[in-house]
């Protein structure tokens, strides 16, 4: 019977994988549950993308495309950063790939050596840690702090790396697990110190889009040499379509697309012609991104007077992020008595952060309004 290698061995579980099959056995069981575990939008991928594909479709062919994507879509990419954020990016720049997850595994292979350390925001999302675990990358955690809205800053980069040499340095804007922005003001002063230190800078921006005041603003507004992960996932509502993008230097374009030869060959075809009319849905969209303003004000409006006030800044996304340490001291146990006892599924904070999420749970609004006020009215009852 063949064992998994060590580096299987040792890289962690995604805990909300855990926890939605959790929930899902209990709906097997014929019982209910009120899903605030997954960040997945609960509509479906637009009209343009449906129809689009099902065009595609009838021509018969599902083909491979170049490893680095369709070059009408690269383009669109492209000129939305022009009309988005108003930086001027290269179609050739642009990499089409198989979801944000494959951006994460394509650039962390291509900037980093096994042994190397790449500085990671604490609470952040687990697969960075994991996937670099997994090349044998040191994640070294950057521990974000209230006095700074739990965002990463210059000051915090430049601390860690003076403790803890770094090779690279990871940041995520609009965040998860909290949907905090780092302000335009933050970022620049940012990506100036990760440029004086010498390192490179990737910049997670999946949640772009999702905001609910002032835009994000992308790192390449202040590092043409950023490298930008995105997706179609989040505002395009396309999670099981798996596609996404990255922005690259152009000294690094030929090594991704070495590595997305050999590991995937190509994103989907079908994917990549949804996603080419995804910008043509932006009115469509923008009427789920208003669902999700409306969930965040439910939930934000309640959770003080359910003893769930003290959460991160929660600008963007469809995230919060509260501390539950006045409740109890271990997320983990809560979350699955809180499963069993009312049906409300939510994420222990220990996913996001292995030292201080034991007190901190991540509530999805990606769901239904219906779904929120249930959420409220159940731990209103529960909590007493």
């Amino acid at each position: 019977m063949p064992f998994p290698s060590r580096r299987a061995s040792t890289v962690a579980p995604f805990m909300v994988m855990d926890v939605m099959s959790a929930a899902a056995a209990r709906e097997r069981s014929g019982l209910d549950v009120v899903h605030m575990e997954v960040g997945q939008p609960s509509a479906g991928a637009p009209r343009p993308v449906i129809e689009a594909t099902r065009q595609a479709l009838t021509l018969g062919r599902v083909p491979y495309t170049e490893a680095l994507g369709l070059p009408a879509l690269r383009e669109r990419i492209a000129r939305d950063y022009r009309d988005r954020y108003g930086v001027s990016v290269a179609p050739e720049r642009v990499v089409v790939t198989t979801g944000s997850s494959a951006g994460f595994l394509l650039s962390f292979m291509a900037l980093f050596d096994a042994g190397d350390r790449v500085g990671v925001p604490q609470p952040g999302y687990p697969a960075y840690r994991n996937i670099l675990n997994s090349l044998g990358v040191e994640p070294v955690p950057m521990v974000l702090r209230d006095e700074d809205r739990y965002a990463p800053t210059a000051d915090l980069i430049a601390a860690v790396h003076g403790t803890q040499a770094l090779d690279g340095v990871l940041v995520m804007s609009p965040a998860n697990p909290s949907g905090t922005v780092i302000v335009p003001d933050a970022l620049a002063a940012l990506c100036a110190k990760v440029r004086a230190l010498g390192l490179p800078l990737i910049s997670d921006e999946i949640y772009h889009g999702l905001t609910y005041g002032a835009p994000a603003a992308t790192a390449l507004q202040f590092e043409p040499d950023a490298v930008i992960i995105n997706s179609f996932s989040k505002y395009h509502c396309m999670t099981g379509w798996r596609i996404g993008w990255m922005v690259v230097p152009e000294g690094l374009v030929r090594a991704v697309e070495r590595l997305a030869q050999n590991l995937y060959i190509s994103a989907p075809y079908l994917s990549q012609v949804g996603a080419l009319a995804a910008f043509d849905a932006t009115e469509e969209l923008e009427v789920v991104r208003a669902g999700y303003a409306r969930n965040r004000a439910i939930l934000l409006d309640a959770f003080p007077g359910l003893g769930l006030g003290k959460v991160h800044p929660a600008d963007g996304a469809f995230y919060i992020y509260a501390d539950v340490s006045n409740l109890t001291a271990d997320a983990a146990a809560f979350c699955r008595r809180m499963l069993d006892e009312t049906g409300i599924a939510a994420t222990p904070g220990l996913d996001f952060d292995p030292e201080a999420g034991g007190h901190h749970i991540r509530f999805s609004f990606a769901g239904s309004e219906a779904d929120c006020r249930d959420t409220v009215a159940r731990l209103r009852t529960w909590l007493g």
